[in-house]
């Protein structure tokens, strides 16, 4: 960037999980200014954000309005970002709204479907706003993701097994269907029929993604976020797994995408395309 100035940060979702983690990660950031922390809990509206989730006071107060927020972060000399952590009802508007107020949304929510996928890179492309949609923020899911491209030319049987927390909203994850899109993009088809096979209950098997690979969704407390992709052969099974122990593993890819953002002009869907 050739201006200096801090980038202003919205975050919408702050009361959530992760968006508690990106109000600490912003302000303790020196190129970046949180300007606005939105969240619809209203036992939390007016009082700071610093002070409600116990890093101190950071004159942020806590407001449910998306767009009158947008707009303070239209009024500094970088253009503003938005990190939305919300939820997969409301977060297509969200990031209409951002691109439409000119601020660069920052997506982790997942849910948005390939429709709303294509709707939002249209709308970023015509307004030359820079829009970042990033199913897992981690850089070991990341390199996970790698490996399972690597794995997937010598094995033509792989299985998706992700396994979140029981608040998570949508199945599957948006970083399992990511994985399989990347893994079909190889342009082969898995699994192929070994037996004539029927579900005696209805869908035992998972869900089936792009080139035939199920993807099975598990929901428990004490889970945080968790994926495994199985590759078999005869003789053999290479599993590549990604655990979180702690949702700060994401911050740096949550920083890094606020920075890269401010230099795009499209939608990008994919933290690997940024790093």
């Amino acid at each position: 960037m050739t201006d200096k100035s801090p980038i202003p940060v919205v975050v919408n979702g702050a009361l959530g999980q992760m968006g508690r983690e990106v109000i600490k990660a912003v302000s303790q950031a020196e190129d970046m200014m949180l300007v606005g922390a939105v969240d619809l809990n209203p036992e939390y509206m007016g009082q700071d954000i610093g002070e409600v989730i116990g890093i101190g006071a950071l004159e942020v107060p806590v407001l449910n309005d998306l767009q009158s927020v947008l707009v303070l972060a239209t009024q500094e000399k970088v253009q503003g970002v938005m990190v939305d952590f919300t939820h997969p009802n409301s977060v297509y508007e969200n990031t209409r709204s951002a691109i439409a107020y000119g601020v660069r949304p920052v997506v982790g929510t997942t849910g948005l479907t390939d429709e709303q996928l294509r709707d939002l890179s249209e709308f970023a492309e015509k307004a030359s706003t820079g829009t970042l949609i990033i199913p897992n923020f981690s850089i070991g899911m990341v390199l996970l993701q790698q490996a399972a491209i690597a794995a997937a030319k010598y094995f033509d049987h792989v299985e998706i097994i992700e396994l979140h927390h029981n608040r998570k909203a949508d199945a599957p994850s948006g970083t399992a269907i990511k994985t399989a899109q990347m893994l079909a993009e190889l342009g082969k088809s898995f699994n192929p029929s070994q037996v004539e096979s029927q579900e005696t209950m209805a869908g035992v098997r998972g869900g089936m993604a792009s080139s035939n690979i199920p993807i099975h969704s598990i929901r428990l407390p004490g889970l945080i976020a968790h994926q495994e992709v199985l590759f078999g052969a005869p003789g053999q099974l290479y599993t590549l797994r990604h655990d979180t122990s702690d949702r700060s593993c994401y911050m740096p890819g949550v920083l890094l995408s606020i920075r890269q953002v401010t230099e795009l002009t499209s939608l990008v869907y994919g933290l690997e395309k940024i790093v």
